[in-house]
Parts: C-alpha cells; structure tokens; sequence
C-alpha cells in the first residue's frame, strides 16, 4: 500500500493531468493514471513512483486511439 505522501503525490498527478488534458473525459484520465500506476505495484523502491505514473500517464493519454 502506498503510504500518504505518496497518494497525495499521485493525487496531484491526476488532477494536473486532467486540467492538462480537458478534451479528455475525466475518467479517461483517471484510467490512465490508474494503469500507470499498476505498472508500479509491489515494486520496493517508490520514491519515484509519482513521476513515473505521470510520465506513463501521458503517454498512454497523448497516444492516438483508433
């Protein structure tokens, strides 16, 4: 489990992301982020793990869908 610091950070990601990304419904956003942050899940070291959820969030966001 994440501990505060780290939700509060993750928090923060997703609503910079959605202000970011407007045309985007939020939960697309919020699914994003979300599987980003699954990539991280049980991995020992987490003290980069907010950066790393908001660059892979915007990735998968900036990403066409077809």
């Amino acid at each position: 489990m994440a501990d505060l610091s780290e939700q509060t950070a993750l928090a923060q990601v997703e609503e910079r992301l959605v202000s970011i990304y407007a045309a985007l419904p939020r939960s697309t956003v919020e699914d994003a982020v979300h599987d980003a942050r699954a990539a991280f899940d049980g991995r020992p070291i987490r003290d980069f793990v907010p950066l790393l959820v908001e660059r892979r969030a915007r990735a998968l966001l900036s990403t066409p869908r077809l």
